[in-house]
């Protein structure tokens, strides 16, 4: 198994309660990370920026839901409107290349 196929242990970086209290540095450590946290979101489901924000809250320990949201959406692991009402997890990393633009009510990723 290459280095590159084995799987990150995320548990260094949750409490007991399943919580993130960090976040990591380096990208091959952070996205199975924000993976994780990207899986407490029901998928289909459309979210408000507060519902994203409050969900975000209770599985993080460290105060700032603003930097996981914001690496959610860079990441590809949430999409938003452009003018950033509504909220749905991609269903890969990947579908964020596909949307490009905002088609309608279709969430996108934000760049930028």
């Amino acid at each position: 198994m290459s280095s590159t196929a084995k799987k990150i242990n995320i548990d260094i970086f949750l409490n007991n309660d399943g919580q993130i209290k960090q976040i990591p540095r380096p990208n091959r450590t952070k996205i199975p990370v924000l993976s994780y946290l990207a899986s407490k979101f029901e998928r289909e489901r459309i979210y408000s920026e507060k519902e994203v924000n409050a969900l975000i809250d209770r599985w993080h320990t460290f105060g700032d839901y603003f930097l996981l949201r914001r690496l959610l959406i860079d990441c590809g692991f949430l999409g938003r409107t452009a003018d950033g009402a509504q909220y749905r997890v991609l269903d890969s990393i990947s579908e964020c290349y596909r949307h490009g633009k905002n088609n309608g009510n279709k969430p996108d990723v934000l760049h930028g």
